[in-house]
């Protein structure tokens, strides 16, 4: 545990939508303050830029996605070069919600839309090997791991990364970035994106606390010489939430212990 208590603490998401939320419960139970912040925004790339990957999207038969921003570019840019899309073209989906969410773009028909139930890829595995014919393309950002593209190798399926949007670093003063006693990460994306707001953070550390999700973030964090205390997914804490909320218990019950 930090000798400093932790009162104030960045987020870098934005703010839930729904008014009461793990983080408001917290904010009420402990005496703390979330504020939330995006590090990294998304912006679509250019017809230009879209072009110089030379690739014709029509040349495939089925596209991965991620996430519904990807779902939103890539149409987007298809909108914009005129390129129609055609019925018999299959979407493979990361998770149940990302597949619903092409109910926007396209007639939804679960015999060409595929998804699994644990938010993974791996789980559209066995209707891709149905398909030994199938041409890949991955909807993603100009910021991605080969972990995916390397996983599906490994199953012998070719997958042709297709950049449909870029992350840029929001930037802020440092004086509305230095005086938190905890930061939230989530993404490898926004670990460069707090470095480049606080270069010196390394250094001056301290007893500020890092937590974050997933263990690409962690990797990204420890590759900067950071301090990291709490981290999520784990089989105690699988949210990043609960691992929060059991430091902040752990906090108040030293506090308590100490009075």
């Amino acid at each position: 545990m930090s000798d400093i208590k932790v009162q104030k603490i960045l987020v870098s998401q934005p703010r839930p939508a729904a008014e009461r939320n793990p983080y408001s419960v917290m904010a009420e139970h402990y005496g703390v303050q979330f504020d939330f912040k995006q590090l990294i925004r998304v912006v679509g790339i250019t017809t230009r830029e879209f072009r110089d990957q030379r690739i014709n999207p029509l040349e495939y038969t089925a596209i991965l996605f991620n996430s519904r921003t990807g779902i939103d570019y890539f149409f987007h840019m298809m909108s914009e070069l005129r390129i129609q899309i055609p019925e018999s073209m299959h979407y493979y989906c990361i998770s149940e919600a990302v597949g619903n969410y092409l109910q926007k773009y396209i007639q939804f028909r679960k015999r060409r839309v595929f998804f699994g139930p644990n938010n993974k890829f791996e789980d559209v595995i066995p209707a891709m090997t149905r398909r030994p014919n199938e041409r890949y393309l991955l909807a993603c950002s100009d910021v991605h791991n080969d972990d995916v593209i390397n996983m599906f190798a490994e199953y012998g399926i070719e997958i042709k990364p297709m950049i449909c949007y870029r992350t840029e670093t929001v930037e802020y003063k440092k004086k509305e970035l230095d005086n938190y006693d905890m930061y939230v990460l989530f993404t490898p994306t926004g670990v460069s994106a707090l470095k480049q707001n606080l270069p010196n953070f390394a250094k001056k550390q301290g007893d500020k606390i890092m937590a974050c999700f997933g263990a690409s973030t962690a990797k990204a964090i420890e590759a900067e010489g950071w301090k990291l205390h709490i981290a999520a997914p784990t089989p105690e804490c699988p949210s990043i939430t609960t691992a929060i909320d059991h430091f902040l218990a752990r906090q108040a019950e030293e506090a308590e212990q100490n009075n």
